[in-house]
């Protein structure tokens, strides 16, 4: 009996079909991309010593400021246990610094380095060619209106201001 897990990785042999029902399911679909782009995302990044949490944390920094472990963890929806890690990872390459809170010195602030906002810049360069790939049936205008679209369920679903358009 094959696996779930070694069915997905099996290559298509031209004859195995999905069934209706379940290409109708927009969960199913979701949550089938959301694989192929989570394996997409790992691997890219991974070319370049680098993790999706690497991105999220840098990227939190670099757009809306220093912040404490605390505030870092529930912009990015990281684990405050797993950021630890990722913090310690980031500082080790010094791509954030932490310096004592000075209104609260029993926590720390993380700040982006220098280094840190160039090294997100080569990073969104990788995701930016490996969405290409994922999106490469989509045109631009395709794109924008998916982007949208999963923007304003997914704000939906977790109860967050909606963001502006794209432009």
């Amino acid at each position: 009996m094959t696996s779930r897990a070694e069915a997905a990785d099996m290559p298509y042999d031209g004859e195995t079909k999905t069934p209706d029902r379940l290409r109708r399911r927009a969960s199913r679909l979701l949550s089938q991309m959301s694989a192929q782009a989570d394996r997409l995302m790992n691997e890219g990044l991974a070319q370049v010593d680098a993790r999706k949490w690497h991105y999220a944390v840098l990227a939190s920094l670099q757009e809306f400021g220093p912040g404490s472990q605390a505030t870092l963890s529930r912009r990015t929806g990281i684990y405050r246990s797993d950021m630890v890690g990722v913090l310690n990872e980031l500082a080790e390459r010094g791509l954030v610094e932490r310096a004592p809170d000075p209104d609260d010195r029993r926590r720390n602030v993380i700040t982006i380095t220098a280094q840190g906002r160039r090294h997100l810049r080569r990073l969104d360069k990788v995701l930016d060619d490996l969405h290409e790939e994922l999106l490469a049936p989509l045109t631009p205008a395709e794109r924008d209106q998916f982007v949208q679209q999963l923007t304003r369920l997914l704000d939906h679903h977790t109860q967050q201001a909606p963001h502006p358009p794209i432009p």
